[in-house]
Formats: structure tokens, sequence, C-alpha cells
């Protein structure tokens, strides 16, 4: 699909966008059922920052940022942008420049699939970005693409308006309709994880929590002393 803009896509609930920001990619991730990860390729050029938004995409071609500046227009304040390229690259599509012009529109992050640069400069405004190349390199704008696309990063498609939450674990798309699942999934995990570590602060061992000495004894794994193993078990000498 290629030369299309579309505008006014539907958005996930202001609501449901808010609560999953706080929970946190792995918790989102772990509470979908381990689903919606775009893969350890995408990682924050900052640390110690989390956000989340509804996705406007941009679906450009390799070395060319010119559907980048068309979508800029399409971006609402609490909106992530979300880019990908129709095949790989490695170029600098992205810099200071339009997370200034973002900024002003309210705009919460970028994730692409692609090169960014003015890395220094974006974590001294406040922008924060999620890539999968950092590289000086830059771009052409000659070449037309679309604007609020389904587009596929990390082997998972983002449709405008779903949820992307991104931190320092990386990033995860929830689909806009699942939203509100999505948070309670989340809340559940969260106050599972709480109550499990309130149990290891107190001296629980893990083994015990997750009845995981039955899961060792099935499969056939035994406890001996160092005195009752043979010297080449004990030494690492064993073949």
């Amino acid at each position: 699909m290629s030369g299309l803009i579309i505008t006014n896509p539907p958005r996930a609930h202001a609501e449901d966008v808010e609560a999953l920001a706080g929970h946190g990619v792995a918790t989102v991730h772990e509470g979908m059922g381990r689903r919606g990860s775009l893969g350890p390729g995408f990682r924050p050029i900052q640390q110690d920052v989390r956000v989340a938004g509804n996705a406007v995409t941009a679906l450009c071609r390799p070395g060319d940022n010119l559907m980048i500046h068309a979508a800029v227009e399409q971006c609402a304040p609490g909106d992530i942008l979300v880019v990908a390229t129709t095949s790989p690259s490695t170029d600098g599509m992205f810099g200071d420049l339009f997370a200034t012009a973002l900024q002003h529109r309210g705009v919460r992050g970028l994730v692409i699939d692609a090169g960014v640069r003015d890395t220094a400069g974006l974590r001294a405004m406040g922008f924060p970005v999620w890539s999968t190349v950092v590289c000086a390199r830059g771009t052409v704008k000659t070449t037309a693409g679309s604007v609020n696309v389904p587009v596929v990063l990390g082997g998972q498609i983002v449709r405008p308006g779903d949820v992307v939450v991104a931190d320092d674990d990386g990033v995860v798309c929830v689909p806009r309709e699942q939203a509100g699942a999505a948070v309670r999934a989340a809340e559940a995990r969260a106050a599972k994880e709480n109550a499990t570590r309130t149990a290891f602060a107190g001296g629980q061992l893990s083994l015990d929590r997750y009845g995981l000495r039955e899961t060792l004894t099935q499969l056939g794994v035994r406890y001996r002393s160092y005195e009752e193993c043979a010297p080449d078990v004990r030494d690492g000498t064993g073949s």
C-alpha cells in the first residue's frame, strides 16, 4: 500500500493508555499471554523513561523520510509515532528537528525500525526514542509511502490507534480493541508479582512458591552431597 494518508483513525481510550503506561512493557507483555513484543532489536536511546500512546504509523521507503514529514501533521497529543520501512534501512531517518515539531504537537515518543541521529540532542530535549539503529547518514525525500496504515515491526502488526508501550525493556503493542482487557490483565499480573515479591522478601524460595521441586523430580534431577559425587563430577574432569 503506497501513496495513502489516512486521517483520524480510531484510537484506544485515553484512560486505558495511561493505565498501561503505569505497568510497563514486561508486565503488559506477560499479562497478554506473552504477546505483542517487538523483540530485542528496538532499543532506547535514553534510560529510565516509560511511555505509552496511540500509534500514528508511517511506512517509508528505505533511506527516504518523506512520509515522516507527512505523518507529523497527523499526530495528536498523546500519540507515539511508529515508523517502518518497506525493506531494511539503517539510515538516520529521524533527528532533533523532527522531535521539535512532534513535541509541539504533544507526541510522546518515536518507535522506528530504522536509524536515528542527533541522539545527544534528543536526550537533552527529553524526547524518547526506540530504534533499531543509530546512524549519522541522512536521507532523501523523493518517494511516496503511506501514513496511518498497518505496518510490521519486529514481526508484529502495528495499526494506527493501537497502544504502544515502551520503556528500558523494549516495546510492546496492544491492539486498540484489547486495551481495556490488557489493563485488567496487567493489573492482575502486577498484583501477583507484588505478592511474590513480598514472599521472596520474607525468605520463601521460588522452588517452593512455583511448585518447581516436583518439576525437578519429574525431570530426573537428583540431589547429592559433594562427598557422594564421583571425582570427575566434583572436579569437572568427566567427559
